[in-house]
């Protein structure tokens, strides 16, 4: 049965010393794609340098990560437009609003997110969804832009029946889910019970949040059987069907070529 990493940043030079490896083991594990959501302008080249060398493989985002944004933000946000126009791009992403790090940029932030939602709209592509202490904004630009009309997930959901409570109602909304539900104390595992399979994706955000029992260490897509592992315990199910049902969704939302990945067991 096979997986998809629908989050990972393999293309960072995290990986510049061994990232054939990495992969070479990922697809071991059972990892048929990897998403790759972009970061900013300087991330573009390495993205699209790794998707030509694997392009049955990894399929990448495009867009401006929240904390990229700063002052300098008009000629950022056109650089990754005029990306969009030179070749396929799978979702915009990663995309979204951080409250984390800093909110001196909030105005800028938002009015990034806001535009890059309407590419979304424009170009009918999914979003992929950065909400670091910020669902609340988040959905409020959301909203605003047209909610009924977007589709896509919100990436590395924090996990709190509240924030669930508050994306149930966008039918066209995905949660994914890393590694923090194998993490000792979060509240995720609690959540997932209220969450329909048929709503979550799986994801490994490498070389960030690896999963127990590789914490602390760097993360890499075949530490995502750890991550269905858990999510397979939080359901009472096996793992054959957790990777079933969200292989399946990873396939509803994002427009991958599947030529290459084994579907006889659907």
């Amino acid at each position: 049965m096979k997986i998809i990493d629908t989050h990972s940043h393999i293309y960072s030079k995290e990986f510049d010393n061994d990232r054939s490896e990495i992969i070479n083991t990922a697809k071991k594990a059972g990892v048929c794609a990897v998403l790759l959501p972009n970061e900013n302008a300087e991330s573009i080249k390495a993205i699209n340098e790794l998707s030509d060398k694997e392009p049955d493989f990894a399929f990448p985002m495009m867009g401006l990560h929240p904390t990229s944004v700063n002052a300098g933000y008009i000629k950022e946000l056109k650089t990754i437009e005029s990306a969009l126009t030179k070749r396929t791009y799978f979702a915009i992403g990663e995309i979204g609003i951080d409250l984390y790090w800093s909110k001196n940029y909030l105005k800028e932030q938002k009015l990034v997110f806001e535009e890059q939602l309407r590419w979304s709209i424009d170009m009918r592509l999914p979003v992929a969804i950065h909400i670091r202490e910020s669902l609340d904004e988040a959905l409020d630009s959301m909203y605003k832009v047209g909610s009924d009309r977007l589709r896509g997930v919100f990436h590395c959901f924090g996990g709190t029946l509240r924030e669930w409570n508050k994306i149930v109602d966008l039918p066209s909304f995905y949660i994914g889910i890393g590694g923090i539900v194998t993490f000792k104390k979060n509240e995720l595992k609690e959540t997932l019970g209220h969450i329909p399979i048929e709503r979550v994706l799986l994801e490994t955000d490498a070389p960030y949040l690896a999963p127990v029992p590789h914490r602390g260490k760097r993360n890499e897509p075949s530490y995502i059987i750890e991550i269905a592992k858990k999510v397979a315990e939080c359901y009472k199910t096996t793992i054959e069907s957790v990777k079933k049902h969200t292989f399946q969704n990873s396939l509803n939302l994002f427009n991958i070529p599947i030529n290459n990945i084994d579907t006889e067991a659907f």
